[in-house]
């Protein structure tokens, strides 16, 4: 059998070797030349995979070790009998860590204490939902936007009028649809953007067209209290030099790119692929241990010195903003071939939950703090 894959997919040998032949491409280059007699597809996010691509080919299941699926033409892949599978919350934790960092770099600009912000998150599925629980464990105010949760379950979701204009920090995780109960596709747009209340931070780090970016960097020019955080871009993978350097941080859709994160998106799509072919889930292959385990503190540390130390151990993004604003040079091409490149070679990457903090003394705030991060914590002897 003949299995072609995106190159950026980790453990592809370790796990799918068994099955047959793989072969590696660039995630953009996919096309049907290169399925040639492939039954197996393995993608990411940057791979159209509709009727253009297989109709004809002998593909009979697509993996996509992705959290979204707007990159996948479900219906034609439904109406073609295709098997499919996606990576529900692989990279949760991965983004989670990307915005505590946004967050602790715009709180450390402005001088601002982040249990003083209101949040807004808009979209509640894995991502959503997690940030929020990490937060709301901080003991900071969170609201929460997702219509379609909202009619499905009630509860204690708020439109999103009510996140534009009360809210300090909103920070985007909804899927890219533009049909359905709930269109996302320039969800924030030039009326939205204007509704932001004064001093507000916005982070997207869910599908660059969730925000009319023209929209969003001609408000950044004429409102110099708005923060962005942009890790996603209209147009990938050619993003608009102007927003991002009206963004305090901007990255190339990096945000879910731990390793964990994306070893966790091969390993689902393994276990899915094993189900198609009613064979017992696998053996699976252990994560390497992190290159920081560990990290002590005393039990009579600052709270706030502690969460900042804690998440930037793990995670500080103004390296990828770094980097992405050097890349941000030359023509189109090469500014398309950058943004790959940094996204091919990404530096190995950790989450949180994997740090272990052990704790000199009994401090119920730091053990509480850590709890909520969603890290260990051990009390010394």
């Amino acid at each position: 059998m003949h299995i072609v894959a995106d190159e950026n997919i980790p453990l592809l040998e370790a796990c799918f070797a068994r099955f047959g032949r793989i072969s590696r491409h660039p995630g953009r280059t996919i096309d049907r030349a290169a399925l040639g007699d492939a039954e197996v597809l393995l993608v990411r996010s940057v791979t159209q995979v509709d009727r253009a691509l297989l109709e004809g080919s002998q593909v009979r299941f697509v993996g996509t070790c992705t959290i979204g699926t707007d990159h996948l033409d479900l219906a034609y892949l439904e109406q073609a009998g295709i098997a499919w599978a996606s990576a529900p919350g692989c990279n949760a934790r991965g983004v989670v860590d990307y915005v505590l960092g946004s967050l602790l770099v715009l709180a450390e600009d402005e001088g601002l204490d982040l249990a003083e912000r209101t949040y807004g998150i808009v979209g509640a599925g894995q991502v959503g939902s997690r940030l929020a629980k990490v937060l709301r464990g901080l003991g900071w105010t969170v609201k929460v936007c997702d219509p379609p949760r909202q009619a499905a379950e009630g509860g204690a979701f708020v439109a999103l009028e009510e996140i534009l204009t009360s809210c300090d920090v909103i920070s985007l995780h909804t899927p890219l649809t533009r049909e359905g109960a709930w269109p996302t596709w320039h969800l924030l747009g030039a009326e939205q953007l204007a509704r932001l209340r004064p001093g507000a931070w916005l982070i997207n780090a869910s599908r660059g067209a969730v925000v009319d970016n023209p929209a969003l960097c001609a408000t950044l020019q004429a409102r110099s209290d708005l923060r962005a955080v942009l890790d996603v871009w209209e147009g990938e993978p050619l993003a608009d030099p102007e927003l991002a350097a009206r963004c305090r941080l901007a990255t190339p859709h990096i945000a879910g790119y731990s390793l964990d994160g994306k070893l966790r998106g091969t390993l689902q799509i393994l276990q899915a692929y094993c189900e198609v072919l009613g064979e017992p889930a696998p053996v699976l292959p252990e994560l390497p241990a992190p290159w920081l385990g560990e990290i002590g503190l005393s039990g009579d540390a600052d709270p706030a010195w502690a969460l900042s130390t804690l998440c930037r151990a793990v995670y500080d993004p103004r390296r990828d903003d770094a980097d992405f604003r050097r890349s941000l040079v030359g023509d189109d091409a090469q500014r398309r071939a950058a943004f790959d490149r940094l996204r091919k070679h990404y530096p190995m990457r950790r989450e949180t939950d994997g740090l272990n903090m052990v704790l000199a003394g009994q401090s119920p705030k730091l053990q509480a703090l850590v709890e909520a991060l969603g890290a260990r914590c051990t009390i010394a002897d």
